[in-house]
């Protein structure tokens, strides 16, 4: 059985009972991002070889396009700032309540019971060194739990990934294209099959296989199909999103999740081409559209706010602030980085502020005034000051950044058939998997694309070595 994608190539299912391949690794990952690197590390730690088969030249994948941020709670890093009151439990209940009940219960509390101990081990074996935000709650958050490392972005987070992953000695071959998945007739993985970008064909035997390969954010026809809402908007993912793990799993009989589930973003920065941090949004800084008004609550979360933002005339908002938020901005290296090409405008008085926006100067002046009431605005948003002059803006629009469904999975990140059975080893995480988010894009909570590549790929390692430990015990017997 095959399936077409948009780059031309096939991805296909074969039947064999065993790869006569060349090479042989106990653990194939599909996947070189933050869930693929973070699941081999665990792997390596638990004495399993694995092998890395990534489609780029260098692993990249949406991870590095993020701000780096890791929300988890009860963790090292945590209890070194004094943040001592949070726990799996309140994160889940957090995680529920974004999603209104409607994420998946059993890998919900998995994946916030995996977090922690995830984030710690990155530290301590691998020389992750996390700091937690702790200057402002990012929407649906109810304790300080967000991580990141000192450099505050997602490429950084990479970097240092890939560097454990070669102190480890994993290997990661790049520019390998797996277009192939081998199983037997009983829907055992035994290999996989990969293209080199001189056409030549390649395959890998394997004791079970990872998909780790992302979403599907970047295959226009899936998004029209699935996300109609996002059809037009800007692609701010990468182009690896292209939904193989959908389609194998489609080919295979495997159950889907969740596919109207995905992660947009209000604040893409147009015309640079960058996400501009939601701390702003969250501690008094507010989204205006070309008629001077605000049109939702931007406390709510930068996912949803994208469907906002594309309503407004020509799908541009602004994102309004002055100078305190200015200095908590400029504290994001993504943020400082588009200010240097441009995207940042001074404007001293509401007069020069509407002619940058292009609005109406006496309907801006209604909505900036509103904000030193102090009372609850019409969509229940409370201002605790007003903005004063000079104004700064920064020109937004909504984007898709990556999906939330996928293939259906249990706790343990096996994939179910559609009868709810699990294949025998073949395990998805992170974005090849659904996720936590629930069916829609108001059910994100920040920083759940990352919680499910790293407690994912913690989890299917934990599964993965498991199974191999039980089969090299039964063969010794």
């Amino acid at each position: 059985m095959t399936m077409d994608l948009v780059d031309g190539l096939v991805r296909r299912i074969r039947r064999t009972p065993h790869l006569d391949a060349e090479a042989r690794t106990q653990v194939a990952i599909v996947g070189a991002g933050a869930c693929g690197l973070v699941a081999a590390l665990m792997l390596h730690d638990a004495g399993i070889d694995c092998v890395l088969l990534e489609r780029d030249a260098a692993p990249s994948g949406s991870t590095a396009l993020s701000s780096g941020f890791v929300p988890a709670p009860a963790t090292r890093a945590q209890r070194a700032q004094g943040i001592l009151d949070d726990s799996p439990a309140r994160f889940a209940a957090d995680i529920q309540a974004k999603a209104h009940g409607r994420a998946a219960p059993a890998l919900v509390q998995a994946y916030a019971e995996a977090i922690g101990p995830a984030i710690d081990a990155l530290q301590e074996r691998h020389g992750l060194d996390w700091i937690v935000l702790d200057n402002f709650l990012y929407p649906g958050h109810s304790r300080h739990r967000m991580h990141a490392l000192p450099q505050k972005t997602g490429a950084a987070l990479m970097a240092s990934l890939q560097a454990a992953a070669e102190v480890a000695g994993i290997p990661v071959l790049t520019q390998a294209l797996v277009d192939t998945l081998w199983l037997d007739d009983a829907d055992r993985v035994v290999g996989i099959g990969y293209r080199r970008p001189d056409g030549r064909e390649e395959q890998l035997a394997c004791d079970a296989l990872l998909l780790a390969c992302n979403g599907f954010g970047g295959n226009a026809a899936m998004v029209r199909t699935l996300l109609p809402e996002m059809a037009e908007a800007t692609f701010g993912g990468h182009a690896g999103n292209d939904g193989s793990a959908i389609l194998w799993g489609e080919a295979l009989g495997a159950r889907l999740r969740d596919l109207g589930g995905y992660q947009g973003h209000g604040s893409w920065i147009t015309p640079q081409g960058a996400l501009m941090s939601w701390a702003v949004m969250m501690e008094g800084g507010m989204q205006i559209n070309r008629e001077g008004r605000r049109f939702h609550d931007e406390t709510q979360g930068y996912s949803e706010a994208a469907v906002h933002v594309l309503a407004q005339p020509g799908g541009i908002a602004w994102n309004v602030f002055d100078a305190p938020l200015l200095a908590l901005a400029r504290g994001f290296p993504d943020f400082c980085e588009a200010e240097a090409a441009g995207a940042l405008r001074r404007c001293d008085s509401v007069a020069q502020l509407a002619a940058c926006i292009g609005c109406d100067a006496v309907a801006l002046q209604a909505t900036l005034a509103t904000l030193h009431s102090r009372s609850a605005q019409p969509d229940g948003r409370v201002f605790t000051r007003g903005l004063a002059a000079p104004y700064f803006a920064v020109k937004v629009t909504g984007a898709l950044f990556h999906t939330q469904g996928g293939l259906d999975i249990d706790a343990d990140t096996r994939v179910l058939r559609q009868d709810g059975s699990p294949l025998p080893n073949l395990l998805a995480a992170g974005g090849a998997a659904g996720g936590v988010s629930g069916d829609a894009v108001w059910g994100y909570l920040s920083g759940n694309g990352l919680l499910s590549a790293i407690a994912g790929g913690a989890i299917a390692a934990r599964t993965a070595a498991a199974r191999i430990h039980a089969n090299k015990d039964s063969h010794d017997e």
